[in-house]
């Protein structure tokens, strides 16, 4: 069921309706705005005629209606970037910059550090607003989601979009459920993020082991690469406090895995270059020595 539209409704443009995507779109078109799916021919047919069904015990069970197509081809107010970093470059072709229109912001939720500089290259500087979710979803078939965290929460950020902007788009996501911030400082709201993800994500990945046994059986790497990756952000401007990101891992369930981890088991392609191979960038381009890191990458690159 759609709630009565909001005055101020808006076309929201969603680009991968996965699990992040889907719950997203489901949850703005609840809300009563106008959700514009992008996604390929299966997926958008199933869409066009099912809607999104999502399961959730913090935000209910329910089916909302959205349109859905392969491109964008009118002007939007946001277009939500959904996709893994692997899928980006060929996901983009379904989002014409001309198709945008002049006031569409572009929110990338993706992994990693480097991905707003390529978007603003391609859509202009002052359109993209970089975010960060914290939530566990997953897509388990064409326009079926299991939202299984009690929480989604967003940072939304953007050195180069004007505040206002930021604001009414964050006023929208929040009035349709998650929890929602503006950030003023991009660099720090990326790194906050890459800083927890980078060792999560390399060394689940790199043993097969969930959070539990890698905090565990490998707590001197963790501890090291928790360092090394702190050492990069604040060398990139942002803050890191080693002792704290080991203190939320240890809070965490010990059967977590991370994504990274997911796709390994499930044999699709790993988001190592935009995680592990950005870290390295980074750090080489501030002369941050990260052994841990780089034996890591290499590691899981030889595999």
């Amino acid at each position: 069921m759609t709630n009565n539209p909001p005055a101020d409704r808006l076309t929201v443009a969603v680009l991968g309706p996965g699990g992040v995507g889907g719950l997203l779109a489901a949850l703005v078109a609840r809300a009563g705005h106008r959700v514009i799916c992008l996604a390929g021919d299966d997926t958008v047919r199933t869409l066009r005629a099912d809607g999104i069904h999502v399961r959730s015990a913090h935000f209910g069970d329910f089916t909302t209606a959205v349109e859905a197509d392969t491109e964008l081809r009118e002007p939007v107010d946001a277009c939500l970037i959904t996709v893994k970093h692997t899928a980006l470059d060929a996901a983009l072709e379904r989002v014409p910059a001309p198709a945008l229109g002049e006031a569409a912001l572009v929110v990338p939720f993706l992994n990693g550090i480097e991905h707003p500089t390529a978007l603003r290259d391609r859509y202009g500087r002052g359109r993209v607003a970089p975010a960060v979710i914290r939530v566990e979803s997953t897509r388990t078939g064409p326009g079926v989601i299991e939202h299984a965290s009690p929480f989604a929460e967003i940072d939304l950020t953007g050195d180069t979009v004007a505040r206002g902007r930021l604001d009414a788009l964050a006023g929208a996501l929040a009035a349709a459920g998650p929890a929602v911030r503006v950030q003023d400082d991009e660099a720090a709201t990326l790194w906050a993020k890459m800083s927890f993800l980078a060792p999560f994500a390399l060394l689940t990945t790199r043993y097969g082991l969930p959070l539990g046994d890698v905090r565990t059986h490998h707590r001197a790497e963790l501890t090291a690469l928790v360092e090394e990756t702190a050492a990069v952000a604040r060398a990139c401007g942002a803050p890191a406090d080693p002792a704290q990101a080991l203190a939320r891992y240890d809070a965490f369930s010990p059967d977590t895995k991370s994504s990274m981890q997911r796709d390994a088991e499930a044999g699709r392609a790993l988001e190592l270059d935009a995680i592990g191979g950005a870290l390295l960038r980074a750090a080489k381009r501030h002369g941050v020595p990260t052994p841990v890191a780089s034996e890591l990458v290499e590691s899981l690159k030889a595999h």
